[in-house]
């Protein structure tokens, strides 16, 4: 059983690889897909990567809310420095905002500040692990602007924990007890 099961994790890698040989060839055919079927297998058996625990559980729904938010924020964003752009040019008014996370896991954390950079107007410049702030860049901010920043992210944040964090980090962003 333990066996099967590490083929059956293994296979996406086998399937994304076999994509890459066959891109890398320029042409789809049934000999470059079998080689590079082939090349995938070999290069998996030969080097298998170390198992990495995550505590990720991923919730289909919620994963797909969070997918669509992102997609709304990045439209949203994209109409919101594009207007930046229009009105202010290059004088455009931005800042720093320090906002402290609530998850302790590095994954969590890192899937977060993707998130946050994903669309245009923000993104973060650097994380503070030991204290979980992450310094997020704003543009088109005003100085009483700052809370909302951190709301956005915060609400990010819970957004991302409820779609791939565990329950007792689910039960942290949301404010439940276990």
């Amino acid at each position: 059983m333990g066996r099967r099961r590490r083929l059956l994790r293994r296979l996406p890698l086998v399937a994304w690889l076999t994509l890459v040989w066959v891109m890398l060839w320029g042409r789809f055919d049934l000999g470059t897909l079998l080689f590079g079927l082939l090349v995938a297998l070999l290069v998996t058996t030969l080097f298998p990567l170390p198992t990495i625990n995550t505590g990720i559980v991923v919730r289909p729904l919620r994963f797909a809310l969070l997918i669509g938010y992102l997609a709304w924020d990045l439209v949203i964003s994209t109409l919101r420095v594009s207007w930046q752009a229009v009105r202010h040019g290059p004088n455009a008014k931005s800042g720093i905002v320090a906002v402290t996370l609530r998850t302790d896991s590095d994954h969590l954390t890192a899937m977060v500040a993707n998130a946050v950079s994903l669309a245009p107007g923000k993104f973060v410049l650097q994380i503070d692990r030991a204290n979980r702030i992450c310094y997020v860049y704003a543009l088109g901010m005003r100085p009483d602007d700052a809370e909302s920043v951190r709301r956005d992210v915060l609400a990010l944040e819970k957004r991302v924990v409820r779609a791939v964090g565990s329950t007792a980090e689910v039960a942290l962003v949301t404010g439940r007890e276990g």
